[in-house]
């Protein structure tokens, strides 16, 4: 790695890294295949892990050693710069001192994803970047062999969703849905009951379906609001409900995500 000081805000060198609190701003300097930010020493350390490659780093004089274990002999320039910079750089105080610039990886195709697989989470238009977050930490937690994520959805590699997830999105093998139909033909493909988590009167209970578990399984988790579309509701082979008390009727989409793998795990 290559030890670069910076004292000035205004620096060019660090535009992959200004106004990280607008979203707007992300696409100014993004290169042909797009950057996502990781944040802290262990989300970095996944994705490095996972061979996600980084553009740079910006860090803390305190954490320049930790960036060394993580990033080695690679040639990448690591940005040192005092905590008021990189507070002004960012928009926000960077507590844990490190945040990586990172290259985009090419996504895979569902096929590739679901190969192997006998647990899938698949998150239809998600739009809130903790829920989304949280449901991958959910699915790298209790099992779950991929995640899939519609066209709609919030982006995973989102600065929020990597950090709630602790950086499981590097872990769990995941893609984007193109094409709904095209997807459910893959799983029926290789076998997949694809359950969808709905309150409906004909569904049947998270218990009952785990008791009997088909071997292969695509758990379908609709948005915060609407649920499932009504699309989705029609190609399901199963609807599934948790059973609720206390005048509640559901749960939070990745609470409901974490019990229904749980119920399901092997």
């Amino acid at each position: 790695m290559r030890l670069v000081p910076v004292t000035d805000a205004e620096d060019p060198r660090l535009d992959d890294y200004r106004g990280l609190t607008d979203t707007a701003l992300r696409t100014v300097h993004d290169p042909e295949g797009g950057l996502y930010i990781a944040e802290s020493t262990k989300v970095i350390a996944r994705a490095v892990a996972a061979g996600h490659r980084p553009r740079s780093v910006l860090v803390q004089e305190r954490r320049v050693e930790d960036i060394h274990r993580i990033i080695g002999d690679l040639d990448v320039p690591v940005y040192i710069v005092p905590d008021d910079v990189a507070e002004a750089v960012t928009g926000f105080a960077v507590h844990r001192g490190t945040i990586a610039s990172m290259h985009r990886p090419t996504l895979p195709t569902v096929r590739d994803v679901i190969d192997g697989a006998s647990v899938v989470l698949v998150l239809e238009n998600i739009g809130d970047h903790t829920n989304v977050g949280a449901a991958f930490r959910a699915a790298a937690g209790l099992g779950a062999d991929a995640v899939l994520v519609s066209p709609g959805g919030a982006d995973p590699l989102y600065r929020r969703s990597v950090r709630v997830s602790m950086g499981t999105v590097f872990q769990v093998p995941w893609t984007r849905i193109t094409d709904w139909d095209a997807a459910v033909a893959d799983l029926h493909a290789e076998g997949f009951d694809i359950a969808a988590l709905a309150l409906r009167e004909d569904a049947v209970t998270l218990d009952a379906y785990a008791a009997d578990r088909p071997e292969r399984v695509a758990l379908v988790m609709g948005s915060e609001g609407d649920g499932l579309s009504r699309k989705v509701m029609d190609k399901a082979d199963t609807v599934v409900t948790i059973p609720m008390s206390g005048g509640v009727d559901s749960l939070n989409v990745a609470s409901a995500a974490a019990v229904a793998l749980w119920a399901v795990k092997d």
